[in-house]
């Protein structure tokens, strides 16, 4: 996924990013931009040209190079530029790669040396693209590890991160935090379905001697506690004043019918009990009278 504009180019023109490039001149097939020194004049095609401009207006394009190698502009945004992690969809298949739905008219090659594992048309695949510096290519790989810290950044216990989950292991699920480093969500603790390529918001729970990153899926402490208690209220009321929830019930239930982890919910049941607000029975849980 795109993460957004704050890491576009200014000044330097980049092969892969977003440029803001000045119109230099109009033909009949489109618009030259400002490439600087390095890259000339590049051509923006007149189907990506807006209907009103003016010499020396500067436009934010993308570039990249076309089906001959040819370097060229768009105002088409793909799914994912340089330096960005992504879940993209195959689409074909050849002797030297995968090639990838990215959102541009030229998919995006996975060559062969740059994937994990068989491949097949409609898999998803999350991938890191990169810019291949000698050709100037842009190209995608799946051997995501090596563009990962090896030593986390600076998070706190129950920091809220993005996750982009990239695929299951013995332990649970392995997932990209920011787009930087990578942290384990413990199968044990998922009370959902996931899949490789889904992004989501997730929680840093513990930070280990060794570098290795702990992750949740839900909010941790007494806070997340506080915001169940009232929804466990809420139904009690609505249900007449029982629920048929003992001590015994499974952790999916729990996370279809209020979205938090077993341990979660039993704390807020605690917290209710110590209040006198419920009572807590062999059959259930009911409001105190």
């Amino acid at each position: 996924m795109i993460s957004g504009d704050e890491e576009d180019s200014e000044g330097e023109v980049q092969i892969g990013r977003l440029n803001d490039l000045a119109i230099v001149k109009e033909v009949d097939f489109g618009l030259y931009l400002d490439g600087g020194e390095e890259f000339g004049e590049i051509l923006l095609p007149r189907r990506y040209m807006p209907k009103t401009f003016q010499l020396g207006e500067k436009l934010r394009v993308f570039l990249y190079c076309d089906s001959e190698d040819r370097l060229i502009a768009t105002t088409e945004k793909p799914l994912a530029m340089v330096g960005e992690f992504a879940s993209l969809k195959v689409v074909s298949i050849s002797s030297f790669g995968a090639f990838l739905d990215w959102g541009l008219p030229k998919d995006l090659l996975l060559p062969l040396n740059e994937q994990t594992r068989e491949l097949k048309v409609g898999w998803d695949c999350v991938v890191r693209v990169f810019l291949d510096e000698p050709t100037g290519r842009i190209a995608a790989s799946a051997k995501v590890d090596q563009f990962l810290q090896r030593i986390p950044p600076r998070y706190s216990q129950g920091q809220e991160v993005s996750l982009l989950i990239v695929h299951k292991t013995d332990l649970g699920y392995a997932a990209i935090i920011n787009d930087t480093c990578l942290g384990m969500l413990f199968e044990h603790e998922v009370f959902e379905s996931l899949k490789p390529g889904m992004r989501r918001p997730g929680y840093i729970k513990n930070i280990r001697e060794d570098g290795k990153v702990d992750l949740s899926l839900y909010q941790l402490g007494y806070q997340k506690v506080s915001d169940i208690t009232d929804t466990i209220m809420e139904q009690l009321k609505k249900a007449g004043g029982f629920l048929p929830l003992t001590d015994k019930i499974s952790p999916d239930v729990i996370y279809k019918r209020f979205g938090v982890s077993k341990k979660v919910y039993k704390k807020a049941v605690g917290s209710l009990y110590k209040r006198r607000l419920i009572v807590i029975e062999d059959q259930g849980i009911r409001l105190a009278v």
